[in-house]
């Protein structure tokens, strides 16, 4: 049962859905055209997920936090801090570039998210989930991009979210927050900021 929890762990962190969702809302948001996909797609997948990682694995291989998963709370400072920079740069190069609005509004939640995760991080000294958080903010934003269909992402965002208790890395109550922070702040603020620019 553990090797199936640590196998949710792994292939449904943050730093994948965050390498994949841009990736997807750019493909409807430019028509599904590959080349304008990849290119706004990956700015975002780049600077959200892959720069971020990068830091995130050599500080592990440092011995500057316990693993790549940065499960102990005050270990997370220097990669939240990290994240937050380097999307903030592709967030910029969005609107330097005049990205479509999807991946504008995309870009911004996931600040958003990362600025609440922060502040419930160190200021409520509370270690909410990120897995959680990230996973369902991504159902949310899919299922407004695609429709209904997204929905069967639900038993993913379950099983991932039931992987961090049962690793013993989170309490039930850090996952539901995570859930409820990211349908709210990342989900409900990518709609927000559509529906501002429509």
């Amino acid at each position: 049962m553990l090797r199936f929890a640590r196998f949710a762990t792994e292939v449904l962190a943050p730093w994948v859905w965050v390498l994949t969702l841009p990736l997807a809302v750019a493909w409807a948001a430019t028509g599904h055209r590959p080349l304008p996909t990849l290119g706004w797609g990956l700015l975002i997948s780049v600077t959200g997920s892959l720069i971020p990682m990068a830091v995130i694995v050599r500080g592990a291989k440092r011995g500057r936090w316990d693993g790549h998963h940065v499960t102990n709370r005050a270990g997370r400072r220097v990669p939240l801090l990290v994240a937050g920079v380097s999307l903030g740069l592709g967030f910029v190069a969005l609107l330097v570039g005049d990205a479509p609005a999807q991946l504008v509004a995309l870009a911004a939640s996931m600040l958003a998210s990362l600025v609440v995760a922060v502040a419930i991080t160190f200021g409520a000294k509370f270690k909410i989930s990120l897995h959680a958080a990230v996973a369902s903010a991504a159902l949310v934003v899919l299922t407004l991009t695609y429709g209904p269909w997204a929905l069967l992402l639900a038993l993913p965002v379950a099983w991932v979210a039931w992987s961090r208790v049962a690793l013993r890395d989170h309490t039930t109550p850090e996952v539901l927050a995570g859930l409820l922070m990211g349908v709210v702040v990342g989900g409900g603020g990518y709609w927000a900021l559509l529906t501002a620019a429509s």
